[in-house]
């Protein structure tokens, strides 16, 4: 029987958790024994664990990153199928079928909207196109920096602090039309707060107003994990700047599609979007 070291993120100190897993992970794993995974084996969550130096490791027939040390990791998106095949090849081999948890999403229907509000004009198409490839260009950049990762691995600290307002995976309905699910955690937050980076970084998007989004920022932390953040009144770095936990950001606001001063933080594994909720600590209460 396979074996999962999963942190249960909440109330608990994200870093003590990193140190109890690399104590567990310390041993070379047996043949024939999966290894074990830090994270939330669920639905919008991200796992890591180690296996064996120069192992190859699929999930679901896909490879994954093996660092020099053995450090592999994933991410499962918002309808992630109820079971993953893990395979490791190499030094010690095995195969197991993890079970992803499913999780319960907000769904609201709203009827009566307006059509000019649901949906852009037809003028700003062209425009939302645009900036969808510049953002999609910006978080398929590959970047090898297992020390930009391992700062992810040790635990986030919370970009700004407030009463949490949206959260991962809910989904509106207009007039019956289904809208595209939220993909990340909205912290409310008084405009002009300072936005900080959760965990080490370089930047590879950083622009004052995009349509939906507003002031956004893209932080690269290593092998296609990056974060997203949205919607702030104020960009204060430029692509290519590298940042440090507790770097600023930005500032909060309400730009683009907003209706109040908020940050909305999202996060991806290869185009897979995650939970950053599932990776940071309990939101300190005020």
């Amino acid at each position: 029987m396979a074996r999962l070291f999963i942190c249960p993120l909440a109330g608990l100190v994200v870093r003590t958790c990193a140190l109890a897993l690399a104590a567990a992970l310390s041993p070379v794993t047996l043949a024939g024994d999966c290894p074990r995974f830090s994270g939330e084996l669920q639905q919008g969550g991200f796992i890591w664990g180690r296996v064996p130096p120069g192992s190859v490791v699929t999930l679901d027939a896909r490879s994954l990153d093996v660092l020099a040390n053995g450090t592999t990791f994933a991410g499962f998106g918002r309808d992630a199928p109820a079971t993953a095949q893990l395979v490791v090849k190499g030094p010690s081999a095995c195969s197991e079928t993890l079970q992803v948890a499913p999780r319960q999403y907000n769904i609201q229907r709203i009827e009566g909207v307006p059509a000019a509000t649901v949906n852009p004009p037809q003028e700003q198409l062209d425009r939302i196109r645009r900036e969808g490839a510049m953002v999609k260009t910006a978080r398929a950049r590959r970047l090898e920096r297992p020390d930009l990762l391992a700062s992810v691995l040790a635990g986030f600290v919370w970009p700004v602090e407030g009463p949490i307002s949206g959260v991962y995976g809910s989904q509106r309905y207009y007039n019956g039309e289904p809208r595209r699910p939220h993909f990340g955690v909205d912290v409310a937050a008084p405009e002009g707060a300072a936005v900080r980076a959760p965990a080490a970084g370089v930047v590879t998007l950083a622009q004052p107003d995009l349509f939906f989004s507003g002031g956004t920022v893209i932080l690269d932390h290593g092998f296609n994990v990056s974060s997203t953040f949205m919607h702030m009144s104020e960009v204060r770095v430029q692509a290519g700047d590298e940042l440090q936990p507790g770097d600023i950001i930005g500032a909060v606001g309400a730009t683009g599609r907003a209706t109040g001063p908020h940050l909305d933080w999202r996060m991806n594994w290869r185009e897979v979007r995650i939970d950053p909720q599932l990776l940071a600590p309990a939101m300190p209460k005020p």
